[in-house]
Formats: C-alpha cells, structure tokens, sequence
C-alpha cells in the first residue's frame, strides 16, 4: 500500500481500523473528534453518531485534521463504511439515509430516531472501545453488500460472487460457493438486516468491474 502524504491514519478499513494510505475512496465519514491537542490520533471514536459522507456537498469546504473538531475519515465506499460500523449521514445523504432507516425499521420498528439507530448499532459493531465485533452466519444467507473474513481478507457479497477487498478498490472475484459455508462476518448484524431488507449501499466502480 502507498502511503498518503500527509501520514494521517485516516483511512478506513472494514474492521473499523484507521491507516495512512493513499487511496480514499468516495465516501468520508467521521466519529466525533478523534485527535489530541497536538493533533495526533488519539482515540477510535467519540459519541455513537458514525456516519458516512459523499465528498462534496453544497461547495463546503473543511479545514481537516483539525483538534476539537469531526476528524474527517476517508472510505473506500458504502459497505467499507456499513462493515467499519457507520450508517449514512441525514444531511449530505438524506436521500440514501431515509432509505436505510425505512429498512432500518422492517426489523427494528422501535427505533424511530437516529438516535435510537446509533444506539443498537453501538452495541451490535464494538466489543470493547477499538475492537470491533464479529459473528459466525451461514453465507448463504447473506445479502448483498455484506463484508465477510476470508483468507486472511475481506471479501464483498456481491450476487453469486465475492470480490476481495482492498483500500484501492476491489478484484479477485471467486464464485460465492468457494467460501466456507459458514462465515466470519464483518458488517454489522443489524446493518446486515437493514441491507436483507434493500438497502442498496453505494458501491466503488471496481465492485461493477470485477463482478463482470
């Protein structure tokens, strides 16, 4: 992987982990304010409100990297984002967020604000602060847009095939019945059931690429 040039950790991947490459995808999120007064990373996140971000909105501009304020965060694409435990944003994305929440609540109808969505979503993506969770799920019975383990890799559901992931994009497609039949799955569980219900998260072009 190429380093970024500034050497900030603000890549994500999909177990959550933040790195200093590169490549950024066409999502940004963030998780609070995650630097120190020196301006070095200094905690995982802050607050339950994770949310993914498209890259330009309305001609706004961020000084980034900056103390005391949201620290900007950069994604290959939706389901990077959705594994890594965000959801989308309610303002730049209020399209794509009513969307998800309208899945949301097939499955979860008492959550009827954000707010409550941040909350299950909290509990269901860490085990500890900066350990994100994992459970075990039959592949057959995921939906589209779910990140999965395989290979010492993340592995994107995508119709009869899985396309290994990487911070530059996506490559590698196997035929989904080469996995195990049961799987480590990365994306949240309730996130996995908004997507089951059909939410379409927005993808990287290599994604349509390697699924050819």
């Amino acid at each position: 992987m190429t380093p970024n040039a500034s050497g900030r950790a603000n890549r994500v991947a999909p177990d959550g982990s933040l790195h200093a490459v590169a490549a950024r995808g066409i999502l940004w999120g963030n998780r609070g304010a995650l630097l120190d007064e020196r301006g070095r990373l200094a905690r995982h996140a802050r607050g339950l409100g994770w949310v993914c971000c498209v890259l330009e909105f309305h001609g706004r501009h961020r000084d980034q990297w900056r103390p005391g304020r949201l620290t900007e965060l950069y994604v290959l694409d939706e389901p990077t984002a959705l594994a890594a435990g965000h959801r989308p944003c309610g303002e730049c994305r209020s399209a794509d967020h009513r969307r998800f929440r309208e899945a949301w609540t097939q499955t979860f109808p008492a959550d009827t604000t954000a707010a409550l969505v941040d909350r299950r979503l909290h509990a269901a993506r860490l085990v500890a602060p900066g350990v994100h969770r994992t459970y075990e799920a039959p592949l057959a019975t995921l939906p589209d847009g779910t990140l999965v383990e395989h290979d010492d890799g993340a592995w994107l559901v995508a119709g009869k095939r899985v396309l290994r992931w990487s911070f530059e994009g996506y490559g590698e497609p196997l035929v989904r019945e080469s996995l195990p039949g049961i799987v480590t799955v990365r994306t949240p569980a309730p996130t996995v059931a908004a997507l089951a219900a059909g939410y379409v998260p927005l993808l990287h072009p290599s994604a349509l690429r390697a699924a050819d």
